[in-house]
């Protein structure tokens, strides 16, 4: 039986690499803003010094070092990250007692369920993640059953991992604080072993607080904007319904957290339903976005796996539970499979969304609807603008050009100039913007700047001459970046390095 089941989950996870290697290969899509971004982190790398965990920027070195900027090179890490996820939610199942099919029902969950799709064919730290939020509730599962250092070990590492990646694994950190003083957990508090788990977590995850203390904080001023442009609209029902429309999967997840908090058999591991308990709770008082709650999916379907198995195992012959739960499943995951990965292009993409009245994925960060989904309008157009720019860099005279600096408006668009600006012969870009404020100015004063994304009223602030030199569009693109003005600017009224400072409010 065991082997059985090991040969389901490899399959399952073979199939989804291919499908995510696949998609990376024939997309008509290119890289996603947030992508620019992470690159650019890594040709910036300041171990110790950044605004945001760098776990993101080091993988990108890693990529490109291997790969140099293709695509699929580029999201080699998430396809693979995002595979074992899949494997973890397999294994959660199989010690919370979970056979050949609860174990292949979590993983056809993962695989099956868009959240985990795009986040894996994305090179953005959400897998990561999910990564290590799956292997903190494994680690958990084997701890219920065993109080053992190395399960507190590497609970503290996936910890460490999670904060070197994403800083919201602190909202799991105090989900299992919470659940390990309810549960019969918190007697190993008197003993090191949690103890030595915290100091392994902090070791790790060093990196990301010690950006965090020499910049000033910069965390709290991002979770403030993200506060007031984004979540203020989230309500409770917002939450629910977003979590209901991620497929029939999260039915197996809401199985998974009744089972493991009502069921005599799932009495020993109570604490992983009370991890979930609480981060639902704290991510609702937060007015989180449903898809916050995503890592803690895969446990949940190992739970809900175990839970059908044993419902219906007296019941149904092995071969017609198999059939019953992949019509359910597969059903909802080849229909909503445009929504995962971005494999349609953009006009059947808006057609699609149309004839199944999936208005609500067409909702923007900031509320508006576009015509495609925001993560696949963020990636139109980039290489477009960049070659905009160079057209007209390339007809600046040779002395304005030598001393020409590129500014951009937002961090994609400065991403896509360090990206794809060497092939087209242009300098690298800076940016007042987010992350990019961080890496400064340059040296060069900014006697002439040819900036994209900046309107013409910001610039004249600084410049006593602004001159239009056109402008990108793109029909698909979010709203911000659908007519993208381009200006050459000069007789500055102040240095870059003098201005710079004085914008440290506004990144």
């Amino acid at each position: 039986m065991r082997r059985a089941a090991i040969a389901v989950v490899v399959a399952l996870a073979a199939l989804k690499l291919v499908i995510l290697f696949g998609t990376n290969l024939l997309t008509p899509y290119g890289f996603h803003r947030d992508e620019l971004l992470y690159l650019a982190m890594g040709r910036h790398l300041d171990l110790w010094r950044m605004d945001f965990p760098p776990a993101i920027a080091l993988l990108g070195q890693a990529s490109r070092a291997a790969f140099g900027d293709w695509l699929v090179g580029v999201r080699f890490f998430p396809a693979l990250f995002g595979t074992l996820v899949l494997v973890l939610a397999a294994l959660i199942a199989r010690e919370l007692g979970g056979g050949r099919f609860a174990q292949g029902l979590a993983a056809l969950c993962v695989l099956a369920n868009t959240l985990f799709l795009r986040s894996s064919v994305l090179f953005q730290p959400v897998v990561l993640d999910q990564f290590a939020w799956a292997l903190g509730c494994y680690a958990l599962v084997l701890l219920c059953k065993s109080d053992e250092l190395r399960w507190w070990l590497l609970l503290g590492f996936a910890a460490g991992f999670g904060l070197l990646a994403k800083f919201s694994i602190g909202l799991f950190g105090a989900a299992v604080t919470l659940a390990i003083l309810l549960t019969p957990l918190r007697r190993s508090l008197l003993s090191g072993r949690p103890w030595a788990a915290l100091l392994l977590a902090l070791a790790i995850g060093s990196p990301s607080l010690v950006g965090q203390v020499r910049l000033d904080w910069p965390l709290l001023g991002q979770m403030a904007d993200l506060r007031e442009m984004q979540l203020a609209r989230v309500t409770p029902a917002d939450f629910a319904l977003g979590m209901l429309r991620l497929g029939p999967t999260t039915l197996v997840a809401l199985a998974g957290l009744g089972w493991l908090l009502l069921a005599r058999a799932a009495q020993p591991f109570r604490a992983l339903g009370w991890t979930a308990v609480v981060a639902l709770a704290l991510l609702m008082l937060a007015q989180g976005k449903p898809y916050y709650y995503g890592p803690m999916y895969p446990a949940l379907y190992g739970a809900g796996a175990v839970f059908l198995g044993r419902l219906t195992a007296p019941a149904l012959a092995p071969a017609v539970r198999w059939a019953a739960v992949l019509a359910v499943i597969l059903y909802g995951g080849v229909l909503l499979l445009p929504l995962g990965l971005p494999i349609l292009p953009p006009a059947r993409m808006e057609e699609y969304t149309a004839r199944l009245g999936l208005r609500q994925a067409l909702r923007t960060n900031t509320g508006e609807y576009g015509r495609l989904p925001q993560d696949y309008a963020d990636m139109l157009g980039w290489e477009e603008q960049v070659r905009a720019v160079a057209r007209v860099y390339d007809s600046l005279p040779p002395g304005e050009r030598q001393e020409a600096v590129i500014v951009a408006g937002n961090y994609g668009e400065a991403g896509a100039i360090d990206l794809f600006g060497p092939r087209y012969g242009l300098p690298g870009a800076v940016s007042p913007a987010g992350t990019y404020w961080f890496f400064g100015p340059g040296e060069k004063p900014g006697n002439v700047v040819v900036s994209i994304g900046v309107s013409r009223e910001a610039l004249l602030r600084y410049f006593g001459d602004v001159t239009a030199a056109g402008a990108v569009s793109h029909p698909y693109a979010v709203s911000e970046e659908r007519e993208v003005p381009i200006h050459v600017s000069k007789h500055p009224r102040i240095s870059l390095q003098e201005l710079w400072p004085r914008l440290a409010g506004q990144h």
